[in-house]
């Protein structure tokens, strides 16, 4: 099941149609849906997140707390809504655009992805890229 969470931000529009896009994802990369939350916040919220759990000590765009079981995808994964709204221009991508990245982002990481080094997030990009081409599949851009 796909959750969505607001904390200190007002609640975003997510499209009803993004839960289809999320679960395309899981089932492309041969992984079941599990319990998936995704908690969009603001920049402090997410920051102190990164202090007490992370020990790291700065602003991110996501967190993403790993709870899969074999197959099974389940986390938690929280979003900076201030961090995409600033990154989105300076990536010269839309605020949806740079949101629908960050989202697959964090359920790709629950697939196994990680981008620690240099082949890492090349890979990371490269399946980022693969499914953000696939979302007008599914959401009205």
């Amino acid at each position: 099941m796909l959750n969505f969470f607001f904390e200190n931000i007002e609640n975003l529009s997510i499209n009803e149609n993004i839960t289809s896009w999320i679960e395309y994802i899981i089932t492309h990369e041969g992984k079941k849906l599990g319990d998936i939350n995704y908690i969009f916040c603001d920049d402090e919220y997410l920051l102190k997140i990164n202090q007490d759990y992370l020990q790291h000590d700065y602003y991110t765009d996501i967190i993403t707390f790993d709870y899969v079981k074999g197959k099974k995808i389940s986390g938690d994964i929280f979003v900076s809504v201030t961090r995409v709204t600033e990154n989105a221009p300076l990536l010269s991508k839309s605020f949806d655009e740079e949101l629908h990245r960050v989202i697959a982002h964090g359920v790709l990481h629950l697939c196994g992805y990680k981008d620690k080094t240099e082949a890492e997030i090349k890979e990371m990009r490269n399946k980022e890229d693969f499914y953000l081409n696939a979302i007008s599949e599914f959401i009205a851009l």
